[in-house]
């Protein structure tokens, strides 16, 4: 039995999102260039990884899950003979806070943001981390005291354990990273080789995947949803929000809607 219904433990995935994938945004970005980083996947996989160490590229390829071969190695361990795991996490936590102040527009001592703030760091650091690797890297770190550094760690370790989860339910499917994103495409209405994550790769090789999956009767020869893709898909997506409830088992029900209030403005003006 959750402690909260499932729509308010999805919904929490939605405000969070926008708070946690600011780090992937174009000054954070230009902040890691500016210490030598040669593109955007340089500076992604330097402060995503961070948490892990100096971990090599087949231990973040298992736990990111979703890249395919050799796309980690592309850039892990290159990143480590210029900026350390240590510096990479200053680095993203300097440059998301400077990006939420910027977008929200208000005082980030304002009392509804520091509650929110509060709260969510309360959930945050209450999950389990058990089987959760990168979360776990992550709780390892100091909590910032600056509320909107304090806020966008929370929402980035809420949001990583709802992934540690996430590759937990597909790997449990037998869904593999390139799998999960196809599937992803058609839940939004496109086709595989439109998807901006995949569309890069070698046309026969993204070919061989959505084979595989018409193989197992999830996608049609159109290269659409079958009813059992579509089925596949939603029971993915409800057991990810059933792992992440965990992570609010902490919070009452009167915390979680305040919380929730708190979160719609600010995941609004991102």
């Amino acid at each position: 039995m959750l402690p909260h219904p499932k729509a308010k433990i999805h919904r929490m995935f939605e405000l969070l999102e926008p708070i946690g994938t600011i780090s992937f945004s174009e000054a954070a970005n230009e902040a890691f260039m500016a210490l030598g980083m040669r593109n955007f996947w340089d500076g992604y996989f330097a402060g995503r990884a961070a948490p892990l160490g100096r971990a090599p590229a087949g231990v973040v390829h298992a736990v990111f899950y979703n890249f395919t071969e050799g796309e980690v190695a592309r850039h892990i361990p290159w990143v480590w003979g210029k900026i350390s795991p240590q510096e990479a996490i200053a680095v993203r936590e300097r440059s998301s806070a400077a990006v939420l102040r910027q977008r929200i527009g208000e005082p980030a001592s304002a009392p509804g943001l520091v509650r929110a703030a509060d709260l969510a760091t309360r959930a945050a650091l209450s999950a389990p981390a058990e089987g959760r690797a990168l979360y776990a890297g992550l709780r390892e770190l100091d909590v910032p005291e600056e509320p909107l550094a304090r806020l966008w760690h929370a929402a980035t370790l809420l949001r990583e354990h709802r992934g540690d989860g996430h590759n937990a339910v597909l790997v449990a499917h037998g869904i593999g990273g390139t799998e999960a994103h196809v599937l992803m495409a058609l839940a939004l209405g496109m086709r595989a080789e439109e998807f901006g994550r995949i569309h890069h790769l070698p046309k026969a090789r993204l070919a061989a995947v959505v084979e595989g999956l018409r193989r197992r009767g999830l996608v049609d020869d159109a290269g659409g949803f079958t009813d059992a893709g579509r089925e596949t898909k939603e029971r993915i997506e409800a057991l990810t929000d059933e792992l992440a409830a965990p992570a609010y088992d902490v919070p009452g029900a009167d915390d979680l809607d305040e919380l929730i209030a708190g979160l719609e403005p600010i995941a609004a003006a991102l």
